[in-house]
């Protein structure tokens, strides 16, 4: 999938294009497709012995915390008039939440050796809950940012300043990054690590396709933003 993005760009938001089947209300395709983060995520978690522990309650609410945040508020503030996502795409993004739900509670509650208390002082889950909060914090600013570009009544794109946009095209995609990066540490699971990767297989591409369409678009576009990683990549 890392591979192929490269060179088809998923078709949603300002790289919507024909051929990927009808579309569907941005608000209520994003709410779809998100849902089984949350209610899937919270009944297989509960589900298990393990849900008790306050080592994995702490990791439930940081997965709950971004995935009610981006199944019910994110599209909640959308503008009226964004693009419609293809019911295709919304179809394959509802699949890939419920297996990663699936296999990420299980993961905390379901396993015979479980969370111990201590586990709250284990570095690996100090550092990587703080990192998580920290990309959480850079992810909803940067949607933030994009989402105040245009003014009431306003349509098209505009080139985005302040916050991590100084550095790179896609903050908000880097911030999502680091989250899950940050999760497979404080889990350190197999499931949260397999999460890790895909989130940086689908997103790295399209923030590098991102980076391109504004060069294509617009001449004053700052050269020296990287797409994703600030003077990296």
């Amino acid at each position: 999938m890392f591979v192929t993005l490269f060179f088809i760009t998923t078709p949603y938001g300002r790289h919507r294009r024909t051929g990927w089947g009808p579309g569907v209300n941005p608000h209520i395709g994003w709410i779809l497709m998100e849902l089984p983060s949350v209610v899937l995520f919270a009944w297989v978690y509960f589900d298990g012995v393990g849900a008790g522990q306050p080592a994995a309650m702490a990791l439930f609410t940081l997965w709950e915390l971004h995935y009610v945040q981006r199944t019910f508020i994110y599209p909640g503030l959308m503008r009226s008039g964004a693009t419609p996502i293809p019911v295709s795409m919304a179809a394959m993004g509802w699949i890939f939440n419920a297996i990663n739900a699936l296999l990420n509670a299980t993961a905390l509650t379901h396993l015979p050796m479980g969370y111990s208390d201590r586990w709250l002082v284990d570095p690996r889950f100090l550092i990587g809950a703080a990192v998580f909060l920290a990309g959480f914090t850079i992810n909803v600013h940067s949607d933030h940012i994009l989402r105040n570009l245009r003014k009431p009544g306003e349509t098209g794109y505009k080139i985005p300043h302040g916050g991590l946009f100084r550095w790179v095209t896609s903050p908000n995609y880097f911030g999502e990054i680091l989250e899950w990066c940050s999760w497979a540490v404080a889990s350190w699971s197999l499931a949260g690590a397999a999460f890790a990767v895909f989130t940086f297989a689908n997103l790295a591409p399209r923030a590098r396709a991102h980076r391109r369409w504004y060069l294509e678009n617009f001449p004053d576009y700052p050269k020296k933003r990287k797409a994703l990683i600030p003077g990296v990549f």
